[in-house]
């Protein structure tokens, strides 16, 4: 397949550099039709001789060559093509001679009549091809990171709807709220407008790839309550965001990500509970979200391949560069931090 379409593309510049050097043959002699079809087949095989070797050393070295350091890198390439080209015109004055299209000791005479053509056609239509493959890998690659982007961020998206929508956490849930109806029915009917908001949220973020700081507090804080209710006085929480770094954007269903990772580890497997904050402040440009406990604890070992932290960063890297970063700070603090938009 490739070796084909490096066929076809050999095949098509060919033709596309002996039209145009028989167009500019003919724009300066002002040829009859025998000399037009006498430039033609002149400039077609120069275009074979020369073009072929300069298409097969662009895809073969083409992009190497581009990646060494500027200015380095477009000697190399210019380079490449002349040489490519001198020694392309040689080959085709020696073979013009042997098949007596050119008479015999005129070699370099044949050589200098079309250095000049084939070096400008060479060098046109060699960098132009390249830059355009440049540009299409730099497309492609665009492409991908945002596909990547897109699926790291839904991939988020299910796994904390799925944590919400997980039988075991509903069947807690309404339980919760079972039991609270005889004794604190307005408890009940608030439980049950915030577990409505939850799942709303976590659906209308589905397409979402960031969203305000303020919309992941309002997540979290119905969130908090509902388990709150399920843990009673083992789960308290403080949420420490001034307003002005609220408007902020930050992966959607970030929060919920660290949040849940600290209900999880420091809450539920604890007699006396754990206490979790959420706070957020600004240093040199960049917004820093951190959520902690004062649980056990854990180290960046616990970030496993796949898992939410894991997902998390490698959502922040992809969204706002290697200047977004997710860290775990001394024990039970996990921060992580994007630039201020």
């Amino acid at each position: 397949m490739v070796t084909l379409r490096l066929l076809r593309t050999v095949v098509l510049l060919n033709m596309a550099a002996g039209v145009a050097g028989c167009l500019l043959s003919i724009s300066v002699y002002r040829a009859n039709p025998a000399q037009m079809v006498a430039h033609f087949e002149s400039s077609l095989i120069t275009a074979f001789f020369v073009g072929t070797p300069v298409v097969f050393l662009l895809v073969r070295f083409g992009m190497r060559m581009y990646r060494v350091s500027v200015p380095w890198n477009w000697m190399l390439i210019v380079t490449g093509i002349l040489g490519c080209t001198i020694a392309g015109t040689l080959a085709c004055s020696a073979v013009s001679i042997a098949l007596g299209l050119v008479p015999e000791g005129y070699l370099w005479v044949s050589f200098w009549a079309r250095i000049q053509l084939a070096a400008v056609l060479a060098l046109s239509v060699g960098i132009g091809a390249l830059g355009y493959g440049v540009l299409r890998n730099q497309l492609e690659a665009t492409t991908l990171e945002q596909e990547r982007a897109r699926k790291l961020a839904v991939d988020a998206q299910l796994a904390s709807l799925e944590s919400h929508v997980r039988p075991h956490f509903l069947f807690n849930t309404l339980n919760t709220i079972s039991s609270l109806i005889p004794e604190d029915p307005k408890r009940a009917e608030t439980l049950v407008g915030k577990l409505a908001a939850v799942l709303r949220l976590s659906l209308d973020s589905n397409q979402a790839r960031l969203g305000s700081l303020e919309r992941e507090l309002k997540i979290i804080g119905d969130y908090l309550e509902i388990e709150r209710a399920r843990y009673g006085e083992r789960l308290r929480f403080r949420i420490d965001v001034p307003p002005e770094l609220r408007p902020v954007e930050v992966p959607a269903l970030s929060l919920q990500t660290l949040v849940e990772n600290s209900v999880k580890h420091a809450v539920g497997p604890r007699l006396e509970g754990a206490e979790i904050r959420v706070a957020a402040f600004e240093r040199a440009g960049s917004v820093f979200v951190e959520v902690s406990d004062d649980g056990p604890g854990f180290t960046e070992k616990a970030i496993l391949p796949g898992h939410g932290l894991h997902n998390l960063q490698q959502r922040l890297v992809t969204l706002f560069g290697p200047g977004a970063r997710l860290e775990i700070q001394g024990r039970g603090t996990v921060s992580f931090c994007v630039p201020r938009g």
